[in-house]
């Protein structure tokens, strides 16, 4: 049986209800043991007086009917005085089977006892068959003795059943009075024989030997019954024996047992007188130590109840107290044990948690309230409550502790994310200045590169602004159309060659969430290529749906299993708390911020034939008409911050291509390269299938050749690398405010930004070197093919100017 997992309270009732139940069995049991002889003490009453008064009476009265029975066989003629004799026993019978029937001597009698009264009443049914064969002499003398003489042993039998008093002393005494009444029963017998011969004149044929046996045996029986009898007993049976009528009954027995033959002249009447007198006496004694036996026994009796009730009521006290004790104590350990458990539940289920939320909430928390001192007592639960409540302070402090490091972790991930996007926003407007200068079109496409680099450096710094719980700094005034919002997503993507723009049906953004919703997409987008095989394309749709718009990305990878799914629906439907143990899902954790962030639902979801599609549904509240091309309203001839934004957005327009050939000077004149519009080195042709003008790259006649730059640069003294770092630190003040004049110089907007994306979005060069090591392999395809990828294969929307940046 386990009991590990019960209760307390039913582990410590267990522990009560067995000891307690031993306990009250054995009172029980020892109570029964005693009660049962005082019992049977009380029964001796009971039986004496309904049993051995009626019994001695029956036995008495068939005596002399068997004397008088073997008297009639013996002579010629019917007695009268057998009849009344008849009469007599039959009304002895008759007042024990009274007896014998009542519930009251069954009740009193064990089953020895109602075994031996069932065979005295069946042998005493016999008695008128007997007296049938008397009358009409079918049977002798002998058979007459044997006939009276079985019917009284019977009962003496019955009498011997008595004697199973509980006292050794009494029941040897009760024994000791039943050996004498069958002494004298033999003695009866004797007589019986006697006067048979008396009457026939001689000894029947075996009746002087059978007489001779039979008073043998009568003082056999009578020697060993005295021997048993207490001393006074034994003294009273000595002044008996001692008697006149006795010691000529012993006188007249000898002179019978000398004498082959009945004597000559043996004085009958001497006999009868000495034997009616010696059963008399015998008959009385027996009476007599009946009596004292059962006034004996009644005392003793009383004695053994009182005793037993003394002890029956001390068992029940202390049962009684036993089970209030352990109901005490065992309510008493239920309850502070049920403290102790219900402090551990409520600090592990409510305080704690609310103390981690309001410590994340930015509350100050006090450790001594929050964690209160619980008094449990001095024994082992008290020590146990102690040891829980430094456990608690431990862990309110822990908590106090880790949440004031995570605290401290974002602040250092928000400082450095700052500092990060500071240096990314001054790189790029350093790109875009030196775009602006450079008319070579290797020197641009190189560039060019670098600055889509950047632009994924931007977004990385943004995962590390989400991940400290802070918003992005870019950001929109005026609607943004979808379409572009898609494109600007594609832009920050590596892979963005490899993805398809499809139908986007019109639609704008609301500037407050274009950047986020940018973000949101590049990771899903990013996901979509990461984790698809390198040949596969990756298709964007956008439509308009009741309640809002949806763009949908679908890959063509493996999927995910059903399990995987799930979680990662779960994950991305609730902004999870960032968790740096989980390090390989750290796309989940901004896609899912992003979307929390503006009310955006995203959801996986299995596609035909193969892999995966993140639809994302962009609320009604942030949607709106698709904004028109280029500056409106009243303002529309001066180009402020937000309509150089949205020049930045439109001009993605481009979806990217494969190109078969590499860019660099081995290209042929008809290959195409992105270059930012108006520049002398590029022609504009028609445009293409998708409407889209492309150019044509053809080199300058002023280009200058590139220096050739050795692979093991030679140790520069620290003066010259001083002089170098001064040259740089120059170089970067005079960017600084060659940006500002470019942000107040209001003709800088009017002759339009230039792009990467103008021409197509950023050249794939495929002898430049990869931003990280290798294409991720099919297996990883398989797997992942639906998780948003972590922050390091990602990119930013291209932003020329250091003031739209730093927005």
């Amino acid at each position: 049986m386990n009991t590990r997992d019960w209760p307390i309270r039913a582990k410590l009732t267990a522990l009560v209800i067995g000891p307690v139940t031993g306990l009250l069995a054995l009172w029980i049991f020892a109570t029964t043991l005693t009660f049962g002889p005082a019992l049977d003490l009380l029964a001796a009453r009971t039986l004496l007086y309904d049993l051995g008064r009626p019994g001695e009476s029956v036995v008495a009265e068939l005596q002399r009917e068997r004397r008088l029975s073997v008297v009639q066989l013996a002579g010629d003629t019917a007695l009268p005085a057998l009849a009344e004799q008849r009469a007599r026993t039959d009304r002895s019978i008759a007042e024990l089977r009274r007896h014998v029937d009542g519930e009251k001597l069954r009740d009193a009698a064990d089953d020895l006892l109602d075994a031996r009264l069932d065979q005295l009443v069946s042998a005493l049914d016999a008695l008128p068959a007997g007296r049938g064969f008397i009358d009409g002499r079918k049977v002798d003398q002998a058979g007459a003795v044997g006939l009276y003489s079985g019917m009284i042993g019977s009962a003496f039998q019955t009498f011997a059943a008595m004697a199973t008093l509980p006292d050794a002393q009494l029941n040897r005494q009760a024994l000791a009075l039943t050996g004498l009444g069958r002494s004298r029963e033999l003695l009866g017998q004797a007589d019986a024989l006697l006067a048979g011969a008396v009457t026939a004149g001689r000894y029947a044929e075996g009746e002087h030997e059978q007489l001779v046996r039979t008073i043998e045996n009568q003082r056999f029986l009578a020697e060993n019954a005295v021997a048993d009898l207490p001393a006074a007993e034994r003294t009273g049976y000595q002044r008996l024996t001692e008697g006149e009528a006795f010691v000529r009954l012993r006188a007249l027995q000898d002179t019978l047992v000398r004498a082959r033959d009945l004597p000559a002249g043996f004085d009958i009447r001497a006999w009868e007188t000495s034997h009616a007198a010696v059963a008399q006496g015998l008959r009385d004694f027996e009476l007599r130590g009946a009596d004292t036996l059962t006034e004996r026994s009644v005392p003793m009796a009383v004695q053994i109840l009182v005793r037993l009730a003394a002890a029956g009521l001390l068992g029940l006290v202390a049962i009684v107290v036993c089970v209030l004790v352990a109901l005490r104590v065992g309510r008493s350990l239920d309850r502070r044990l049920t403290g102790v458990r219900t402090a551990a539940l409520e600090m592990a289920e409510h305080r704690l948690p609310d103390v981690v939320a309001r410590l994340r909430r930015g509350e100050e928390v006090d450790v001594a309230r929050e964690a209160p001192e619980l008094d449990h007592g001095g024994d082992e639960i008290g020590q146990v409550g102690r040891a829980f409540n430094e456990v608690r302070r431990t862990a309110v402090q822990a908590a106090v502790d880790e949440v004031t490091l995570r605290r401290g972790l974002n602040e250092v991930f928000l400082n450095i994310a700052r500092r990060s996007q500071g240096l990314v926003h001054r790189q790029l407007a350093l790109l875009d200045r030196l775009e602006r200068r450079t008319e070579d079109p290797d020197e641009l496409a190189g560039l060019f590169q670098v600055d889509h680099l950047a632009t994924r450096l931007r977004r990385h710094a943004e995962d590390l602004v989400i991940l400290a719980g802070a918003a992005p700094g870019r950001g929109w005034r005026n609607p943004v159309a979808a379409v572009d919002v898609v494109r600007g997503a594609i832009s920050e993507v590596e892979s963005y060659d490899r993805v398809d723009v499809g139908e986007v049906q019109p639609a704008g953004v609301l500037g407050r969430a274009v950047g986020d919703l940018i973000h949101l997409l590049a990771e899903l987008i990013e996901n979509a290529t990461v984790f698809s095989p390198p040949g596969t394309r990756v298709d964007i749709s956008g439509r308009t749906v009741p309640g809002g718009y949806t763009v949908e990305v679908t890959d063509r990878g493996l999927g995910m299993s059903p399990t995987a799914l799930a979680d990662a629906n779960r994950k991305l439907s609730h902004a999870p708390e960032f968790d740096p143990a989980d390090s390989a899902r750290l796309g989940h954790f901004v896609v899912a911020r992003l979307a929390a962030r503006h009310g955006v639902r995203i959801e996986l979801r299995p596609a035909a034939p193969g892999g995966i599609t993140a639809a994302v549904f962009v609320p009604s509240d942030l949607v709106t008409a698709e904004p028109a091309i280029g500056p409106t309203g009243p303002d529309a001839d001066r180009p402020g911050r937000d309509d150089r934004r949205m020049a930045k957005v439109t001009r993605l327009a481009t979806v990217p291509r494969t190109r078969a050939a590499r860019p660099g000077r081995d290209r042929p004149e008809s290959a195409v390269v992105p270059l930012p519009a108006g520049r002398p080195s590029a022609v504009e042709t028609p445009a293409d299938g998708d409407g889209l003008p492309r150019r044509v790259r053809r080199r300058g006649p002023a280009a200058r050749p590139r220096p050739v730059v050795a692979d093991n640069p030679a140790h520069r003294p620290p003066e010259e690398a001083r002089r170098a770092m001064s040259a740089l630190q120059a170089g970067t003040a005079r960017g600084r405010r060659d940006g500002s004049r470019a942000a107040a110089d209001p003709g800088a907007a009017r002759r339009g930004p230039t792009s990467t994306a103008a021409a197509g979005g950023p050249a794939a060069d495929p002898t430049a070197a990869p931003d990280r090591a290798g294409a991720p392999s099919t297996d990883a395809a398989r797997t992942r093919a639906a998780e948003p990828s972590p922050p390091e294969p990602a990119a930013a929307p291209d932003q020329r100017t250091a003031t739209e940046r730093d927005a």
